[in-house]
């Protein structure tokens, strides 16, 4: 299913529960913290591929790999006329230039793009360590650890609601909003329910059983 359908679920679901813990009595400000946790929530599933919470990373790494490229050839290029014309060539940045050209043509784009996920992730750990924040830090460690997951595996199964669930209850108990963890769960919830409409289906209970369930509309 379609990024924005998503986002669309987990925002609906977001307004209707900042209205219902709050009894509708609360400050514009208050209620973006349910939409965008239950939004963020209804994505994240997705953190094991192309995504909308990835695509400007995703851009990122395909022009920093072509930027890789060019500026190695380019200076191959130049090594190469410093070396027919006698002149001195620096043989550390001969093989630094070589070093970027085979990474530049041997590293996919998707490796690139989840290794910059991963430092994401790891820079919220590092964030969760200096605040003493324990949810924070399984977040980073979630979006750490997701990218390198198969598309719709573990991030698509049953086995991640409790988690998730729990680092939503860690940020509500931290902000001291009533029913974050519930929106967050129910976020991410929707993503599955959703996923579970299309003819892929979702492997609920990946990998103890990995035929997809699917429900046909």
């Amino acid at each position: 299913m379609r990024g924005k359908t998503h986002l669309a679920i987990g925002a609906a679901i977001g307004g209707v529960a900042s209205v219902y813990y709050t009894s509708g009595n609360m400050a514009w400000g208050e209620s973006v913290y349910y939409i965008a946790v239950a939004a963020f929530s209804a994505l994240s599933a997705d953190l094991d591929g192309p995504s909308m919470l990835t695509s400007r990373i995703t851009k990122l790494s395909r022009h920093i790999r072509t930027w890789v490229l060019w500026i190695s050839i380019i200076y191959l290029a130049i090594i190469g006329y410093l070396y027919l014309t006698a002149q001195p060539v620096s043989m550390t940045m001969t093989g630094l230039a070589f070093a970027g050209l085979l990474i530049g043509l041997v590293m996919k784009q998707g490796v690139l793009r989840n290794t910059m996920v991963s430092l994401v992730g790891g820079y919220l750990i590092y964030q969760g360590l200096i605040a003493d924040r324990t949810w924070l830090m399984g977040l980073g460690a979630f979006i750490v650890w997701a990218p390198w997951l198969k598309h719709r595996g573990m991030t698509h199964t049953v086995w991640v609601l409790p988690i998730w669930g729990w680092l939503g209850w860690g940020m509500e108990q931290d902000l001291g909003m009533e029913g974050l963890g519930m929106t967050a769960l129910l976020g991410y919830m929707s993503h599955l329910a959703a996923d579970t409409l299309t003819p892929s289906g979702v492997k609920w209970l990946y990998p103890l059983y990995k035929k997809p369930f699917r429900l046909r509309m």
